[in-house]
């Protein structure tokens, strides 16, 4: 089976049965690109997905009181303990479509972000996309749907330094019932999503019924 993203608002695969692909379009463009130029409120779904309890995240200058993020730096690989995964993470831009590209089928052991958008561990949101299956079988995110709230993501970035993220949340999102504001929408603090196929298999037409969505924020830097 090959994973296929149904785009948000999307009845159908945006990219083909051959690659994923996440609907941002002028969404990403309106919004992802300006994240550093605003912070705005986050929307009611966002907020439902508050930390979990016990965070002592810490500011990198070491202050309790000071807010944890960090500057851009392009990351370089990705660890989910929780289900084994270690991959490292290749660049991915948008396509003509206003579709975001994804890691060949030919390394579908590889995850990818989003190059022109929020780079993990610093304020706003980061995009990580990735396969659930190839045509050969299970891929880099085959298990991400088994990750629970409390479990860390940890993002190694090009400055050195080593974001971890705490997941505050995994959704199933099928068919048209995709939130563009909680996944894609800007947040006030760094965050991460995850995101891979998921729900019934519906045949090569088609793809995959849903999309895999993990939801997870920084609360640890390692140097």
């Amino acid at each position: 089976m090959r994973s296929s993203y149904r785009g948000p608002r999307t009845k159908a695969p945006l990219a083909g049965l051959t690659s994923l692909a996440v609907l941002v379009g002028g969404w990403l463009m309106a919004e992802g690109v300006r994240a550093q130029e605003r912070s705005p409120h986050l929307p009611a779904a966002a907020e439902r997905r508050a930390p979990v309890p016990g965070d002592s995240a810490m500011a990198v200058d070491g202050s309790s009181d000071a807010p944890l993020a960090l500057p851009p730096a392009r990351p370089l690989s990705m660890r989910i303990p929780a289900i084994a995964v270690d991959t490292s993470l290749m660049d991915l831009g948008l396509q003509p479509d206003g579709t975001l590209a994804a890691p060949p089928d030919s390394a579908a052991e590889l995850a990818g972000w989003y190059q022109d958008g929020t780079t993990p561990g610093s304020v706003g949101t980061a995009l990580t996309v990735g396969h659930l299956d190839s045509a050969t079988g299970p891929a880099v995110f085959h298990q991400l749907g088994s990750l629970r709230r409390g479990h860390t993501i940890e993002v190694e970035r090009a400055d050195g330094r080593t974001a971890v993220f705490t997941v505050d949340a995994v959704e199933l999102h099928e068919g048209d019932a995709f939130p563009d504001e909680a996944v894609y929408g800007q947040a006030d603090r760094p965050e991460l999503r995850v995101i891979t196929c998921g729900g019934e298999y519906a045949g090569a037409e088609t793809g995959y019924e849903g999309n895999t969505v993990v939801y997870a924020h920084l609360t640890h830097v390692k140097t």
